[in-house]
């Protein structure tokens, strides 16, 4: 019997996938659980409806995506810091810090972990930070340090 699966089911497959599985295990397992359902003509037209809608959704994404990207790239998130002899640091500036400025002056609502920041900055001046804003597309934001 073919069935459509609408739950991941361990050792048959993930959700979505149309699967050829005998007649018992589809009617005393896969159904009366409603892990599956048949695989009639109505069903594989709703199917293939949601996988265009889910295309759809994350082709949107993105485009939102490179949206931010070109709004990141024309935009300079100013930070003070306390520094010594040389333009270093007493501490250093965090991707956290960079969200919440990022947050507060452009309203732009960022994820620190998205804030690709390999080492935190220690040094005063102009820096290019890479953002992974969706798994396609990364964009850069410019910190500035400033002293206090």
């Amino acid at each position: 019997m073919k069935v459509i699966l609408t739950e991941d089911v361990k050792g048959k497959g993930k959700k979505g996938e149309v699967k050829n599985v005998s007649d018992g295990y589809a009617r005393n397992y896969l159904l009366k659980n409603n892990l599956a359902v048949e695989a009639n003509q109505g069903n594989m037209k709703a199917l293939d409806a949601q996988k265009k809608k889910e295309k759809q959704l994350e082709q949107e994404e993105v485009d939102e995506a490179k949206q931010l990207k070109e709004k990141l790239a024309s935009i300079e998130v100013k930070l003070t810091a306390k520094s010594g002899d040389g333009g270093r640091l007493f501490g250093s500036i965090t991707s956290k810090q960079i969200a919440e400025q990022l947050k507060k002056d452009y309203s732009i609502k960022m994820d620190k972990r998205k804030i690709e920041l390999d080492q935190p900055i220690r040094a005063l001046g102009y820096t290019n930070v890479p953002v992974k804003i969706h798994p396609e597309v990364t964009g850069t934001i410019r910190v500035h340090v400033e002293e206090a």
